[in-house]
């Protein structure tokens, strides 16, 4: 992994906390083509009680509206946590290129039972289990305490 990725995984870890401010939980996702620009961004936005409005999400549909299928697979998509089976197939299915993650979805679930707090609604599955033909790089550890601690203040705000 290239500085320039590093600081791809350090915008994820800025518009997780940009999510975690504006009162959702702090998830964050950055679109680079294959030439190494950033196509689009977005951070979780499930506040508003659309629990399908996770940024991998949004990137899958972006990228399909707005680039051909060969500039999609291509593509890398760069995120502050390892995507949910939901997004996992919505990338699949789109046929976008690698994903590199900062934390797992395993190291999520071991930071919310160690907190005591609730798992997602739906099984905590890898990319791989979903959709096995992505090529998945991850967790980056430089960067795994920041999204901790940004998951460890939604669990105190949540009421852990």
């Amino acid at each position: 992994m290239d500085t320039r990725e590093v600081e791809h995984l350090r915008r994820c870890v800025e518009l997780a906390g940009e999510a975690l401010d504006a009162g959702d939980e702090p998830f964050g996702s950055v679109l680079v083509d294959g030439a190494g620009t950033v196509r689009a961004e977005d951070r979780n936005r499930v506040a508003d009680g659309d629990a399908t409005r996770h940024p991998e999400f949004a990137l899958a549909r972006w990228a399909a509206a707005n680039l051909s299928p060969e500039e999609r697979a291509a593509a890398t998509v760069y995120t502050s946590g390892e995507h949910c089976p939901m997004c996992s197939a919505a990338h699949a299915w789109v046929g976008l290129g690698r994903i590199v993650y900062v934390a797992s979805s395993a190291q999520l679930s071991g930071w919310l039972d160690a907190w005591g707090r609730p798992q997602a609604p739906v099984r905590s599955l890898s990319v791989q289990e979903v959709a096995p033909s992505v090529t998945v790089e991850g967790p980056v550890d430089e960067l795994v305490p920041a999204i901790k601690e940004l998951h460890r203040r939604l669990a105190e705000r949540s009421g852990s």
